[in-house]
């Protein structure tokens, strides 16, 4: 109960006076963390980071430098001041450390994940609950009730305690490894373009796999499971493959296969079960693939190696894009079709090598038509704008020299009437 005599003598030497003083002293500490973190760094960054967040005080930075300032705040004044708000603050902002670290970690090693928001939840949770207790001077009668708890589990005696300092050891052993292994991945990837992506991208992907088995181990160890155990559940886990999770495991060796191979890399265009996009990342398990509408396929690595994929810039990124248009007949098409080809060289996206051309590919109903091929080397910024820009070019190329473009016509011919027969002469005795 000391922690709880303790917390009671600072606030009994709290008066009016002394809390303005440090209300005042923890605003300004405050303060000073945030103008720290922004000149280190934080007004620089582009990107959500561990240390800096998406908005500076919700990093690991900034709750790091407040409890360096609070604590030196602390022993300065303490002579002068009872500093019981202090006091209390540096547990605070040591919990908001703890918070802040695993947070950070979780969302860079899984962005995105509904079950890491869950996790930060309880995560959170459970240390400002190990504050109070802590405050309150309950945390050490719970721990000396959890020594006395015992269990024996494979001719080991574990207590209670044990098991949840095994728990907790493992968990920041995990957290961690997810850290190093995020790093690095980020270090792997950055500046990584072209080829050498799928390279590093199966560098980054074995090293976070060797990470994570080393630090389940270490995770073990620390729980108090020997490493012997590990020939039983390895043999759980093949038995495991063989009856259901062959689909899982040919996902993840998959994913090694596309990777080492290189005939899917990340930025390439494809099309996949009559979906196409763009690959924007290839996960251990499956593949993002992103079309030009925004919409993203999820698609398992298992159907890249099993099935039929169309990679449209596998071996050349340009990509052909076509257009079709009719003149009239009788419309002079030595001169009319390299004016098409010039006018379609003045888009800027088009490539000049290999140019455009057309060509007379139809004698249609309603005129001639013609078919204006051209390439494009950046398809990932659509096609359909391109094109709707190469037709404005040829309708003004068409409008400058006064070519028609036809519209459907029929032509009408009436049959002559059919002749009318001759009245019918009157009949002797028939008449009045």
């Amino acid at each position: 109960m000391q922690n709880l005599k303790s917390l009671q003598r600072a606030f009994d030497e709290l008066t009016p006076q002394v809390v303005a003083i440090e209300l005042a002293v923890l605003a300004g500490s405050l303060a000073l963390a945030y103008g720290l973190v922004w000149l280190a760094g934080g007004r620089q960054r582009r990107e959500r980071s561990i240390w800096f967040g998406s908005r500076i005080y919700d990093g690991v930075f900034f709750p790091l430098t407040a409890l360096g300032v609070g604590v030196v705040a602390h022993w300065t004044l303490k002579e002068l001041l009872p500093v019981g708000l202090l006091r209390l603050a540096v547990p605070i902002l040591i919990s908001l450390v703890v918070i802040r670290v695993s947070v950070q970690i979780l969302r860079t090693a899984f962005p995105g994940s509904l079950l890491v928001r869950r996790l930060e939840r309880t995560v959170s949770w459970v240390v400002w609950i190990g504050l109070v207790l802590w405050l309150t001077g309950v945390l050490p009668l719970l721990v000396d009730e959890m020594e006395g708890l015992h269990w024996r589990v494979g001719g080991a005696n574990l207590s209670l305690l044990t098991i949840v300092q095994g728990a907790l050891s493992a968990a920041v052993v995990l957290l961690g490894v997810l850290w190093l292994s995020a790093t690095l991945e980020a270090q792997l990837l950055k500046g990584a373009v072209g080829t050498t992506i799928s390279a590093r991208k199966i560098a980054a992907n074995a090293t976070r796999a060797l990470l994570l088995i080393v630090g389940v181990l270490v995770a073990m160890t620390a729980v108090g499971i020997p490493i012997s155990a590990l020939s039983v559940v390895g043999g759980a886990i093949g038995v495991g493959i063989g009856l259901g999770l062959q689909k899982l495991a040919a996902n993840y060796v998959s994913g090694f296969v596309v990777l080492a191979e290189r005939s899917l890399r990340i930025g390439d265009l494809v099309r996949v079960d009559n979906f196409e996009g763009h690959i924007t990342d290839i996960k251990t398990r499956y593949t993002v693939i992103r079309a030009l509408s925004g919409r993203e396929s999820i698609v398992p690595n298992e159907m890249l190696t099993t099935q039929r994929v169309e990679n449209l810039s596998l071996a050349d990124r340009n990509v052909l894009v076509s257009t079709v248009v009719q003149v009239a007949y009788g419309t002079d098409l030595d001169v009319l079709m390299p004016a098409l080809v010039a006018a379609a060289r003045q888009v800027p996206r088009v490539l000049a090598d290999p140019g455009p051309g057309v060509q007379l590919s139809s004698f249609a109903a309603d005129g001639l038509e013609l078919t204006l091929n051209f390439w494009i080397g950046d398809p990932e910024n659509g096609q359909g704008n391109v094109r709707s820009a190469v037709n404005l070019a040829l309708l003004q190329a068409l409008n400058e020299r006064g070519v028609e473009i036809p519209f459907p016509q029929r032509v009408l011919r009436g049959l002559p009437a059919a002749p009318s027969p001759p009245p019918a002469e009157a009949q002797p005795g028939n008449s009045a």
